[in-house]
């Protein structure tokens, strides 16, 4: 697995070299020294998760035969792809929602000398994947597949991002917009099409596979990403910052998080009241007395019967696949999030 690490970040640096010698842009020392730093700082730095299990997705697929070269370059191209998809929205993510931290530094627009100009070097992330994609896959059978695949998740992601904003606009509180219906549809736009189908689609693409016919497959990962996501809702607040690399913020953030979505659920009228008076406020006292609900409600025990039910639900739907590959794929996803801590 290291050694996987290592050659598929010997693919960012050539991806990095080729995009920073772009032919359809005349660069400056300056200009290519801004797009190289802000690429080091905002697309490796992750657990790289997604983009690797391009690769991992493509050899279970091939049924574990070794793959060339070429095949794992062209695995981790798409693989960056993803990761730079995923930086595309974090920096822009960071800014809409005021961040400080992201993965244990500080937010690209919170450098001194980046602020605004971090929405352009979202676009700018936004604009390498064709560039990537153009160069390395034109002349396969599956790039059109691809461009699609790409635009299509990017659309569900951006209109997911907007559902949660717009249910968080201030001097809008209401709490009781928030159920586990809303929760479902904004993680699975927002987080599973990307997070989880994304890696797969692009390994499926490359063995030659049509999308269409694994609608399944995609419903799975999906219903995975959003187990995913109530892990990090959870993490959020029982977390270790220090693990986590962040500091969680989801309640003075006033978001649709699992966590508040089940306590309005479990809460008597007079906890419905506190929940009502304090959520979605930075005093740290406030955010406390949240908590302390949280922990009144035993939403650790709550949390953890859903991890039990959900894991038990996922295995079950892997195991009744027919095909033995597919199986593998998706074991190996449910394997790398059951039970983590960040």
């Amino acid at each position: 697995m290291a050694d996987l690490r290592s050659k598929f970040m010997n693919v960012y640096s050539v991806l990095k070299s080729e995009l920073l010698e772009d032919p359809a842009f005349e660069f400056t020392d300056t200009s290519r020294q801004w797009v190289e730093q802000m690429l080091d700082y905002n697309v490796p730095g992750g657990k790289l998760n997604r983009g690797l299990s391009v690769i991992d997705s493509y050899q279970l697929l091939q049924h574990g035969r070794e793959l060339t070269e070429d095949e794992i370059f062209l695995a981790s191209a798409l693989g960056w792809c993803i990761e730079w998809l995923q930086a595309f929205f974090l920096v822009l993510d960071d800014m809409m929602d005021g961040s400080h931290t992201r993965r244990g530094q500080p937010c690209w627009f919170r450098l001194p000398k980046v602020g605004l100009i971090a929405a352009n070097d979202g676009v700018l992330l936004r604009n390498h994947i064709p560039r990537i994609l153009k160069k390395h896959f034109r002349q396969k059978p599956y790039y059109v597949d691809l461009l699609d695949l790409f635009n299509e998740v990017e659309f569900q992601t951006a209109s997911g991002q907007m559902i949660d904003l717009i249910t968080t606009i201030d001097g809008e509180k209401d709490l009781s917009k928030y159920s586990l219906a809303i929760h479902r549809r904004i993680v699975q736009y927002k987080t599973a099409y990307y997070s989880f189908y994304l890696s797969v689609a692009c390994a499926l693409l490359m063995s030659g596979e049509e999308l269409d016919k694994h609608i399944d497959v995609k419903n799975l990962l999906i219903d995975m990403g959003i187990y995913f996501q109530v892990q990090d809702d959870y993490l959020d607040c029982f977390g270790d910052p220090e693990t986590i690399g962040k500091i969680g913020t989801d309640i003075e953030d006033f978001k649709c998080s699992w966590l508040v979505v089940k306590a309005l659920e479990l809460s008597n009228e007079e906890q419905k009241k506190t929940l009502h008076e304090n959520y979605g406020n930075p005093d740290p006292a406030k955010v406390a007395k949240v908590k302390a609900l949280y922990k009144e409600l035993d939403l650790q025990g709550v949390f953890a019967e859903y991890e039990r039910l959900s894991y038990k639900k996922l295995t079950s739907s892997i195991e009744a696949h027919p095909s033995k590959a597919v199986q593998e794929v998706l074991k190996s996803f449910l394997g790398k999030i059951y039970k983590r801590q960040k």
